[in-house]
């Protein structure tokens, strides 16, 4: 059963806050992105103990996608010593469903992860006032 997360308020992540729960990225990832016309690609950055490290904007691509590279998403992780991350990504269209692209790119992603021993804790994916969470589908 799909899962769909509303949008019910303002949440903003700082370096070293614990971002543990795919409820909080989803609702900082939709005041981050929702306002978009063209899809953009984040990677939220965490350390050993789900603590911010950063964040880095691997892609901007067009109304209706962005091309990810696997080398541009873990580079960051890699350089900034991350043990986990968490990709976000808006759909300016307003619907958070995943496409066929998506859900190919977080296999991607969770291959890539593993080869490189940097978990993919979840790949969120944003809309008009909801967002999708891969992890809390049990898809990653």
């Amino acid at each position: 059963m799909k899962q769909v997360f509303s949008y019910r308020r303002k949440q903003t992540i700082k370096q070293g806050m614990v971002c543990d729960r795919s409820d909080i990225v989803g609702v900082y990832a939709q005041d981050k992105l929702s306002d978009l016309l063209v899809e953009q690609f984040w990677v939220v950055l965490l350390n050993t103990k789900n603590r911010i490290i950063g964040e880095v904007m691997v892609s901007q691509g067009s109304l209706t996608s962005s091309i990810v590279s696997m080398r541009e998403v873990f580079l960051p992780a890699i350089v900034n010593s991350a043990a986990h991350i968490i990709a976000i990504h808006n759909h300016p269209s307003g619907d958070p469903t995943p496409s066929r692209e998506d859900t190919a790119i977080t296999k991607q992603l969770k291959d890539a992860g593993q080869i490189l021993g940097i978990r993919v804790l979840d790949h969120i994916i944003t809309g008009d006032g909801k967002f999708y969470s891969f992890a809390t589908e049990g898809l990653l």
